[in-house]
């Protein structure tokens, strides 16, 4: 599933199977990890100037990235000019047609139960109103004069939604990191930390001050979503420990996601662009990461996901235990493109019918075999069992004979209610279907024991 050529897919540095150890925070994490689990679905929006440029997030930046601009990709040759026009794009960048209320609603329709936002991507941007850089929403150079993040934190938290604010760890725009932005451009630090601890420190302080800035401005946060993995430890050491402590304090419960580090502040781990194979499912808590398009910011002409591909990812993941976000790429303009809202109406419809099987459920163990087609979860002792089928198909075998050690008393089609008939034979159930359409061709039933 994972898109060759791309750079921006990280790998894992640390253990992900790694359970949260015996900490200050650990019962608190552990039970907002129930609740995490149960959400499911969740919705992240990278936005920012690179919305304007239509290009891949910031990456192009990053001289060294040349994955990013191959292939004509380039937004300009000369990777001088580009850097120069990208930084300016401050003072375009305003979006007249955002209305939050609006993204909110699209998304609650759509079966999403909490939000990711980006709140500054490598290219230090900032799209709230941080009294620790100019470069924002709001800033002197800015012609958008409101702080972006609180219109969106207020807008989906009164539709009933979850709020995470991603940060990049990692910026390129203040002179702490890229002190020197006529050499050579690459993702880390443009010097050695070890070397010149005092700017190094100073660069934390700036990180910690935004980060409790988020966590402290904002109300209720749920998920501080940190991305970067090549910043934070080692030579880059941004003092993990003391961070959690100052973004706990008005949020107690939050979850750290300090994504493919490992450890102690990655609380759940984050396969991006891909769904776990049954030998390689997460033992902690887990999130598929899946754009909609084939990039996760606004890219003019990008290629979208059928809406059929998207709904069986959403249920193979939650079949697997997991959660899902999926990447909306809004326009500079601030709106979600023709082919996004297509995709979330029908995802929305979908999950209509058969939340009951989706939401606050977790894993069938025993469903999780290489080559079962069906797709099992449970809760408050009823199962539910999806089947993506064949065209024509009327006769499904059941694999399970029992479900601990229960025999299945009914089966009803979850989307409408209809009793199915069902026969046990030779150690497997033979389950009659009826003749009618399932939504996107997966059978979805619920099993009473």
């Amino acid at each position: 599933m994972a898109e060759k050529l791309r750079g921006d897919i990280e790998q894992a540095a640390g253990n992900i199977n790694e359970v949260l150890g015996n900490y200050p925070e650990s019962k608190l994490v552990n039970e907002k990890l129930q609740w995490f689990e149960d959400q499911k679905l969740g919705v992240i929006f990278h936005w920012g100037l690179y919305a304007k440029a239509g290009i891949v997030e910031s990456w192009q930046l990053s001289e060294v990235d040349d994955w990013a601009r191959v292939k004509g990709r380039a937004w300009r040759e000369d990777i001088k000019d580009l850097q120069k026009d990208y930084w300016n794009l401050i003072e375009e960048f305003n979006p007249s047609n955002f209305n939050p209320q609006k993204w909110a609603k699209t998304c609650k329709d759509a079966g999403f139960k909490y939000m990711i936002f980006t709140t500054k991507h490598h290219d230090g941007f900032h799209l709230w109103d941080t009294a620790q850089s100019d470069y924002k929403v709001n800033g002197s150079r800015s012609p958008y004069k409101d702080d972006l993040f609180r219109q969106v934190v207020e807008a989906f938290r009164a539709e009933g939604l979850g709020i995470g604010a991603y940060y990049s760890k990692a910026d390129w725009y203040s002179d702490m990191y890229w002190t020197d932005k006529e050499g050579v451009t690459q993702r880390r630090a443009d010097y050695d930390p070890e070397e010149k601890p005092e700017l190094w420190n100073k660069y934390v302080e700036y990180v910690h001050n935004e980060l409790e800035e988020l966590t402290s401005n904002y109300g209720k946060i749920d998920i501080l979503w940190l991305d970067g993995g090549w910043c934070g430890k080692g030579k880059e050491d941004l003092r993990m420990d003391e961070l959690a402590e100052k973004v706990r304090k008005h949020n107690p419960d939050l979850l750290i996601v300090d994504r493919m580090m490992g450890g102690r502040h990655e609380n759940y781990v984050t396969p991006e662009r891909t769904i776990p194979a049954f030998d390689q499912i997460p033992k902690k808590s887990w999130e598929s990461n899946v754009p909609l398009g084939k990039n996760w910011g606004y890219v003019v002409n990008d290629i979208f996901k059928p809406s059929k591909e998207i709904i069986e990812n959403v249920l193979e993941v939650v079949g697997k235990g997991g959660n899902v976000i999926l990447g909306v790429g809004p326009t500079a303009e601030g709106e979600f493109t023709p082919a996004s809202l297509s995709i979330l109406k029908d995802l929305g419809t979908w999950l209509e019918t058969v939340k009951e099987g989706i939401y606050g459920t977790r894993a069938v163990q025993s469903a999780l075999v290489e080559g079962n087609r069906w797709v099992m979860t449970q809760k408050d002792g009823q199962y539910y069992a999806f089947y993506p089928l064949e065209s024509g198909e009327q006769r499904l075998i059941f694999p399970v004979i029992n479900i601990q050690g229960k025999a299945i008393q009914t089966i009803t089609a979850l989307d409408n209610g209809q009793e199915i008939d069902f026969l046990e034979k030779d150690g497997q159930y033979i389950i009659h279907m009826p003749h009618r359409e399932f939504a996107w061709q997966i059978a979805v039933f619920k099993i009473t024991v």
